[in-house]
């Protein structure tokens, strides 16, 4: 099961990340988060993580003109667009820069999953969060989770990231209501908005080797 640790600006936590066995580690480059980070400072701190761990750049309806400066700071693996982005623009986005697109989609009740079905297909992979409460000026990252029964009416076989105030405590219970093929966490290995601490990212991924021994999968 695919790892993702999102939101990473320091070396420490990236080395936690990496060392805990995360598939992927996130950065996030939106101005109104806590865990926004510059895309020359992301660029230095992915480095660690070729070979090891494929690097993600979140962004929320960014211009091509950002985001062609973090790609070329970064160098990332997987753009991941976490805003209103149409099927339309993911396509663009793709042929633009020539990388994988995740696209982010919030989900609180049963019809918001229509809204999965015209991504299928175009995305390279679907990252399901929570969406944001009242007053949040972030489209995740919020420690909000929702009711992850729900993903059990989309197809078995789509690729997808549960995301959304998943946390060691129970990451047992996300495994086992939406049985996802990746987790994405962020907000749940902080001990303050934007500040992750290696210790709890430590914790989460000996819960999830935990969980998926109970649920007799492999690690």
């Amino acid at each position: 099961m695919d790892i993702k640790i999102c939101g990473l600006r320091t070396e420490e936590t990236v080395a936690a990340a990496l060392d805990g066995g995360a598939s992927h580690i996130g950065f996030i480059f939106f101005p109104k988060s806590p865990r926004n980070i510059d895309p020359e400072e992301a660029g230095k701190l992915r480095k660690a993580a070729r070979g090891r761990a494929l690097a993600v750049a979140v962004t929320v309806d960014a211009s091509d003109e950002f985001l062609g400066r973090i790609v070329d700071a970064m160098q990332p693996d997987i753009l991941q667009v976490h805003g209103k982005e149409t099927p339309e623009r993911v396509r663009e986005l793709k042929a633009r820069f020539g990388l994988p697109v995740m696209k982010a989609l919030s989900i609180s009740a049963a019809d918001d999953l229509d809204k999965v079905k015209p991504f299928i297909g175009v995305a390279d992979r679907l990252l399901f969060d929570a969406k944001p409460p009242a007053g949040s000026q972030l489209p995740g990252g919020n420690g909000v989770s929702f009711d992850w029964t729900l993903l059990t009416a989309l197809p078995a076989d789509l690729d997808y990231l549960l995301s959304g105030g998943i946390n060691a405590s129970n990451i047992g219970s996300a495994l086992r209501q939406a049985h996802p093929a990746g987790i994405d966490v962020s907000s749940g290995v902080e001990i303050a908005p934007g500040v992750k601490e290696p210790g709890l990212i430590a914790d989460f991924f000996a819960a999830v080797r935990q969980a998926e021994t109970q649920s007799g999968a492999r690690v």
